[in-house]
């Protein structure tokens, strides 16, 4: 499995990116598209989510009303729409692809494109 994610880059704050996130190799049935971040010095966190089953979507506290998470089932891509943002945003942001098995979970991740946002 392939994930390819592409734009990041370098904004102002308040400025807007859109990150998009392509997945292929393998036929997905049930699965959740994501992305995360992780800003230096700290932990990788769960950022936005849509669950392809359930058309549920969660975001993280800090990103609600700024964020907006989208994408195509059909091509299994993802998309995440950044406005307003902030130098605390700054970080890698990195898609994830959560399959549910019969046995569990297996996550896949993208190689990360970088975000900065300037002050």
């Amino acid at each position: 499995v392939q994930l390819v994610e592409s734009g990041g880059g370098l904004v102002q704050a308040g400025g807007s990116l859109r990150l998009s996130c392509a997945a292929s190799g393998r036929t997905f049935s049930r699965y959740i598209m994501g992305w995360f971040r992780q800003a230096p010095g700290k932990e990788r966190e769960f950022v936005a989510s849509i669950n392809w089953s359930s058309d549920e979507i969660y975001y993280q506290d800090s990103v609600k009303g700024r964020f907006a998470i989208s994408g195509d089932n059909a091509k299994n891509t993802v998309y995440l729409q950044m406005n307003s943002l902030k130098p605390e945003d700054t970080a890698v942001y990195y898609c994830n692809v959560k399959t549910m098995e019969t046995w569990g979970t297996y996550d896949y991740w993208g190689q990360g494109t970088q975000v900065t946002v300037s002050s």
